[in-house]
This record gives C-alpha cells, structure tokens and sequence, in this order.
C-alpha cells in the first residue's frame, strides 16, 4: 500500500512558485507505486564502483563521517578481478555493518575478441559470448558465493537465467540475490517483466527513462529497480537529484544509486588507478548525502527500507524444467 508522505511528498520549489501563481498541478494518487520492499520502506540506497577493499574502506569510513546509510555496495570490474584474500575482506567488512555486497559476473562482450561491440550498432554489447564466456560467469558466480557473496550482477540474460536455476538447485546458495546490470537495462514494462521472470531480484534502468515510464513498469512488476540518481558519463551523465522524491513515488521499490558524472571509467580497475578510484568512491558518498538532503527538505526521507534489509520479496518466475 502507498504510504502517505509517498503521495504527499513536496516537488523541488513547490510552495515558493505557487506563492507566484505558477504551481504545478497535484500529482495523481493513480501514477504513485503501490508497492514497498518486504518489511516495509520504498527506498534503499546503492554505493556502486567500489572496486577493492580499499575503495570500501573509503566509502565505510566517508558514509560513518557523513551519515549516509547504505543498504548494498556493488563493484562493477568482476569476480575474476579481485582475489581470494581481497573478497574475503570485503565480505567481512560488509557483514560487520550488515551491507549487502554485490560483484559483477565474468566475462563480457566489450572486452572480448568479438569486434562487433566496436561497431556503430554495439553488436551485442555486454553479453556473454559463447559457452566459454557463460562457463566463465557461472564460475565467478560459484567462486564468490563460496567465499560468502550473497549478490550478483550479471549483463546477460542467459547468465541471469542460468545462476537462476544454478540457486535453485542448490549450486549457488538459495539466498543469492542476481541483479541486472544498468547496461542491459530494460526500457519497456514488458522487458522488465520478462527480466524479473528470468530470476532477477533487482533490475537496473537507464536513468534516462521518464516518471511515467516508472508507473508503467510498476503496473506490470514489483521487482526492486535499481537507478542512478546520478548517472556515469558512460550511461549519459545524468543527474536527477531534484527529483529523488518523485522517482521514488513512482518507482518504489527502489535502490538510489549514488554514481558519479564527469569521472574517467574505472573498469577494469588496478592500481595504475588507484587515486581515481578512492577520490570518486568518496566523492560518491558525498552525492548520496546530497541526495538524502534533497529528499529531507520535499518530505520523503521517511520511507527507507530498514537498514539491513536485502531481499526482494515474492517474484513472479518462469518455470524451471525438470
């Protein structure tokens, strides 16, 4: 059910322009999200590219200084990127603050041998090319899990499919969350709906996507959507702060996730990068404090989903063959 401050909540500017005459009409109560996460909130909070223990110890650190609540923190250079000991240590420092952490799966189309990704049309982009290419994240999927993962980011939807069925039968653990990556991200209620069905738990959109594009996926699926508030240059650069409120209202359930425009890509990430990295994982954290502020001042900071909280709730799935 829709809370009230959902409904409620202020647009940036609201009281100041119809003192002027120039207020905007009321929003309808009939494009608002019915839906919340389970156990209550419409919104959790996402601190992406966090690339190794470092970078983590950074975010940590800057999100206690700064008192910006953090509900997941996701990397985006791969299992296969990091190793054992550096897994280990982000699991551990994750589950000490009760933080879900999430690594994206294996290889990928933009930096395989295939040259259709360097076209004008992209190819096939991200996706997993071949057997070999989905052997590879199924295998990052099994590695990070048995060294305590419990969230995975995956770019294909035969590897979304395929961990899905992996999780049912017990390959991975039953409570791995699989999250779709902003780079496949659907744009239409009826591919949202088809990637919920496919096992995803959590499903990124390109921030590009309008308020009514929202309420249109929300009429088809309640699956938990992931969004930039602000968006890499790479996904377009797009800062949509002042209307946090208003992308919750309509999305909800939604992950805020605090990127960063005008920044150099890190993926894949070493130490040749090492000072970007650290100053955007700490310049990420101050946006999400930017962003929290915004949603205080329009009234609609008091919907976040408990902290600690990382499931999604009751999904509608295909069926799996016997």
């Amino acid at each position: 059910m829709t809370t009230d401050s959902a409904t409620a909540a202020r647009r940036p500017g609201e009281q100041a322009l119809a003192a002027l005459g120039l207020g905007a009409p009321a929003p309808s109560p009939a494009d608002a999200s019915p839906h919340t996460f389970p156990g209550g909130g419409r919104w959790r909070t996402e601190i992406p590219s966090c690339e190794g223990p470092e970078a983590l110890a950074v975010v940590l650190k800057e999100s206690s200084r700064l008192d910006v609540p953090i509900h997941r923190i996701s990397q985006g250079s791969g299992v296969w990127m990091l190793t054992d000991a550096e897994i280990t240590e982000m699991v551990e420092a994750t589950a000490e603050r009760d933080i879900e952490l999430c690594l994206f799966t294996g290889p990928r189309g933009t930096w395989d041998i295939g040259g259709s990704v360097r076209t004008d049309s992209r190819g096939a982009g991200l996706r997993a090319r071949g057997h070999d290419a989905v052997a590879g994240c199924v295998e990052d999927a099994v590695r990070a899990t048995e060294l305590g993962v419990k969230c995975l980011l995956v770019a294909d939807e035969g590897v979304l499919w395929t961990l899905h069925r992996a999780r049912e039968k017990g390959i991975i653990p039953a409570d791995t969350t699989l999250k779709v990556s902003a780079l496949i991200g659907p744009v239409n209620p009826a591919a949202y709906a088809v990637y919920e069905r496919l096992g995803a738990d959590s499903v990124n959109v390109p921030s590009d996507l309008t308020l009514d594009h929202l309420t249109e996926i929300r009429r088809v699926s309640a699956a938990p959507m992931d969004m930039y508030i602000e968006a890499p240059d790479d996904l377009g650069g797009y800062v949509r702060m002042y209307e946090v409120a208003e992308l919750i209202r309509r999305g909800a359930p939604l992950y805020l996730k605090f990127g960063l425009s005008k920044a150099p890509g890190i993926y894949p990430y070493g130490n040749h990068m090492r000072e970007l990295t650290l100053a955007t994982a700490k310049e990420r954290v101050r946006r999400g404090r930017l962003a929290l502020d915004l949603l205080a001042r329009h009234g609609a900071d008091g919907d976040m989903a408990p902290l600690g909280s990382r499931l999604p709730g009751s999904l509608n799935r295909f069926a799996i063959p016997s």
